[in-house]
């Protein structure tokens, strides 16, 4: 098997993960364990991961004048980006998640172009416009009666809030993943990650019954601190070594089908006129927000002739 099919089936793979996690994630909230004791477990199981992991790497130190854009890449991608993601899920569905998270493309672009003053064509102003409507919408209209969604107007604004996080956290880290070995950036994310989320997630964390978990839960929550935080990002890296990023980025738009299929096959949430919608603007969205312009296209088809 090649390295290039490796790849793709590594992005597949992440994908795949990250479609699962919102259902996965959403049936151990909260009866199990809290929002915020979750992202404990998630951010010290991670972190001990990449440690382990991390002398396989080169040996290298974080130098002292990065240690500033270090901490604020911690705050939004490992605190705030987090702990507003869980507690959305919490609050909201499978699917209304599935569906919002897929904006974070559309919100990178926008904040490109008002944080690095990077030109965004008429197309891809389009596609923001295109994206957002059906957030917004979904947000606003996609509300139904549903005893473990409390408040899903508020959940989905907070899921959008993580698509906002995240896309300030792409940004402020891209020199610092330039820079350092994916080991050494992730060990330290995640380090300063326990510190970040522990005001808010130590109560939560010392509720839990451990001792009276079943073996169902367990498996979810190694499926969420082992799969979606610590080898999507390994499946990712590997992918981007033998893919484009463009190529990568495209499996976006296979995670809200996958989450969309497994809520539905699992029974954890149902389809509605208004989820339907918002699902078919928000993909169009991020479609016409990232898709390269057809000069360019050509280019790069050239360039790999």
């Amino acid at each position: 098997m090649s390295k290039r099919t490796l790849a793709l089936l590594a992005a597949i793979g992440a994908t795949t993960i990250y479609g699962l996690n919102h259902t996965v994630a959403k049936g151990v909230m909260p009866m199990y364990v809290k929002p915020f004791g979750f992202i404990m477990l998630r951010v010290i199981g991670a972190a001990l991961l990449f440690w382990s992991i991390s002398f396989f790497g080169p040996k290298e130190r974080i130098e002292k004048r990065d240690y500033p854009r270090l901490f604020l890449t911690a705050v939004l991608g490992m605190g705030i980006n987090m702990l507003v993601f869980f507690k959305g899920l919490q609050l909201s569905t499978p699917i209304n998640s599935s569906v919002l998270v897929t904006t974070t493309p559309i919100i990178v672009l926008l904040l490109s172009a008002i944080a690095l003053k990077e030109k965004i064509s008429n197309r891809k102003i389009l596609g923001i416009t295109i994206g957002l409507i059906g957030a917004i919408g979904l947000i606003l209209f996609g509300t139904e009666i549903r005893q473990d969604a409390p408040n899903i107007p508020l959940g989905n604004f907070l899921v959008l809030m993580n698509s906002v996080f995240y896309g300030s956290y792409l940004i402020v880290a891209k020199t610092l993943i330039k820079k350092y070995h994916p080991f050494t950036f992730m060990k330290w994310l995640f380090t300063l990650g326990i510190f970040l989320c522990l005001p808010f997630g130590y109560t939560e964390l010392l509720e839990m019954d451990y001792t009276n978990l079943p073996t169902d839960i367990i498996l979810s929550i190694l499926f969420v601190v082992v799969g979606t935080t610590f080898c999507t990002y390994l499946f990712n890296i590997f992918a981007l070594t033998q893919l484009k990023a463009s190529t990568v980025s495209a499996f976006v738009y296979l995670q809200p089908l996958i989450g969309i299929s497994y809520a539905l096959v699992t029974g954890q949430d149902t389809l509605t006129t208004v989820k339907i919608m918002a699902a078919c603007l928000v993909i169009l969205g991020v479609y016409l927000a990232s898709r390269k312009p057809i000069k360019k296209q050509r280019a790069s088809k050239l360039s790999d002739s």
